[in-house]
């Protein structure tokens, strides 16, 4: 068979049954032997979009994720989606088409140095020389970028060695990287001094992230808080650990958080990062949280451990067996004045009325009208901007997830992450949100909606500004707006119409409701606009 036969077979054999790409001559001879294989593939209409995807896909179906597209500027675009999927460390295998092997490094037409460019933003990548190699480096991609801290695989390919016979086809080689052995276990020692530390301490507080996803601990993280009766406060990745409504479950922390989670992790006296790095945007100052309290930090990544947050009993291993043991040897519970002091400060601020805003409708209430609604494991795609504030604080994960960019911060998420989780669970209700930004930034997604005839809802938060920079310039820049109005945008109702989509703009929150209804019983795509006021704030 062919190289390119060849890694078509090498998907198969990993059970991949949906791609997302774009061709183009480079990566030709894989889509003539992709059209043979029962693998579905997904035409993207820009190649970012394609790892975005890839990204929803992932998260929700818990495997890898696998993007394609061709050599130079159809590599080249595939890196803002590639840097977004290592920092939130979600597996993808990437496939990119190069030139022949005789022309590299001669710049000639669509040639790009794709495995240099992403260096930064990869685990691991290939450049392959020989077709014969192919399902060894194959093999081996998968299996690095579902293993330790999972995140994306490249593999670039010249057309030539695509075309290439090679005289068998072996996928039963077993995966032995020198170099590349993640460990599992947590230091049974470590784990002894975080139950001492537990037995000591007066105030916990557990600080889940989005590696516990990545874990696949969500039992094993419910079992032993529950256990234990630790409150649980999230990052951003880590909202939907636990339900919204669960009693230990404080919401998230950080700049854009809510009050009781903040408020706690400032008072704890002991707490437990959980595949959570605790960047920026979750705790301004990290060093102060250690001075004050004893910190334990678990992560499968050592290089993740006392990056951002000194920590006092660092744990290197897999979440979901760590967790699973601090739960069955740990004979302890937390202070019951402590865990009734923190939850009924969540009670008081669940309260705090929201105010309808006349001929606008009011996101925060429209969040929670929406996740009240729609069914209980749901999907919710957050884009970036007020949009993923106002999501994050105010809609409320049952059984489903949240996913939004939260390393990177990427615009234009939210569409194709929905289109990629849509095709990852057909079943399930799946929600993108995003502002009129960043829904110009991944509208010509519309096209690969229509065409996969997906039943996938978009609400667009219309303020005709920047918003989040334009509270930034109100902030630190006396009010000087520059570059944060969107003047120009289009009517996003007839955009959506044109291509074929039903589409209604509202202006209240009454409206909105009704229109939610609406969007929720129609069999196929909907596209609701609220129109926001430009003032409104994050919080």
């Amino acid at each position: 068979m062919t190289g390119a036969l060849a890694m078509v077979k090498c998907l198969e054999q990993e059970g991949v049954r949906i791609a997302f790409g774009y061709p183009g001559a480079a990566i030709c001879p894989f889509y003539d032997a992709l059209i043979d294989s029962g693998i579905h593939h997904v035409l993207v209409r820009t190649e970012q979009n394609a790892a975005h995807a890839a990204s929803g896909y992932a998260r929700i179906s818990g495997v890898p994720g696998v993007c394609i597209a061709t050599s130079g500027p159809g590599a080249t675009n595939l890196l803002t989606g590639i840097a977004s999927a290592y920092m939130d460390s979600i597996p993808l295998v990437v496939i990119t088409g190069q030139v022949r092997s005789d022309l590299l490094g001669r710049d000639v037409f669509q040639e790009a140095d794709i495995t240099g460019a992403a260096e930064p933003f990869t685990k691991h990548s290939y450049l392959v020389k020989r077709a014969g190699d192919i399902p060894r480096i194959f093999k081996e991609a998968f299996h690095i970028a579902s293993t330790g801290r999972p995140g994306p695989v490249l593999i670039d390919i010249p057309i030539d060695v695509q075309k290439t016979e090679i005289p068998d086809f072996d996928y039963n080689i077993p995966v032995d990287i020198i170099g590349y052995k993640p460990r599992s276990l947590g230091n049974s020692l470590q784990i002894k001094k975080v139950i001492e530390a537990l037995k000591e301490c007066h105030r916990p507080i557990l600080c889940a992230g989005g590696g516990v996803f990545s874990a696949k601990a969500l039992d094993e993280l419910r079992g032993f808080v529950e256990k234990c009766e630790i409150p649980v406060i999230c990052t951003m990745m880590g909202i939907g650990l636990l339900p919204s409504d669960h009693p230990l479950n404080l919401g998230m922390l950080g700049s854009h958080g809510c009050v009781p989670a903040n408020k706690a992790i400032r008072d704890a006296d002991l707490v437990i990062l959980a595949g959570a790095r605790v960047g920026d945007r979750a705790v301004a100052s990290p060093g102060q949280v250690a001075e004050r309290a004893v910190v334990v930090h678990i992560d499968i990544d050592p290089a993740e451990i006392g990056k951002n947050m000194p920590a006092h009993i660092p744990i290197v291993g897999d979440l979901r067996l760590v967790l699973s043991e601090l739960s069955k040897n740990c004979d302890w519970k937390a202070p019951a004045e402590w865990v009734e002091q923190v939850t009924d400060r969540k009670a008081r601020y669940s309260k705090v009325e929201i105010h309808a805003i006349e001929g606008y409708v009011e996101p925060k209430s429209f969040m929670r009208t929406l996740s009240r609604k729609m069914e209980s494991d749901a999907v919710l795609c957050a884009d970036v901007g007020q949009n993923q504030i106002w999501s994050a604080n105010n809609f409320a994960v049952r059984d489903g997830r949240f996913l939004t960019s939260g390393g990177m911060g990427t615009m234009g998420y939210s569409i194709p992450c929905a289109v990629g989780a849509k095709l990852a669970s057909p079943k399930r209700q799946v929600c993108a949100v995003c502002g009129d930004g960043s829904f110009q930034m991944s509208m010509m997604e519309l096209g690969t909606v229509c065409q996969e005839g997906l039943d996938l809802k978009i609400v667009i938060m219309h303020n005709t500004r920047l918003g989040m920079v334009r509270e930034l310039q109100d902030r630190l820049y006396s009010c000087r707006h520059s570059a944060v109005y969107l003047d120009g945008s289009p009517d996003f109702v007839a955009v959506a119409k044109a291509y074929g989509i039903p589409a209604v703009a509202v202006s209240s929150n009454e409206e909105a409701e009704s229109a939610i209804d609406d969007m929720l019983k129609n069999d196929g795509p909907f596209l609701m606009v609220c129109r926001i006021s430009p003032d409104y704030p994050s919080l």
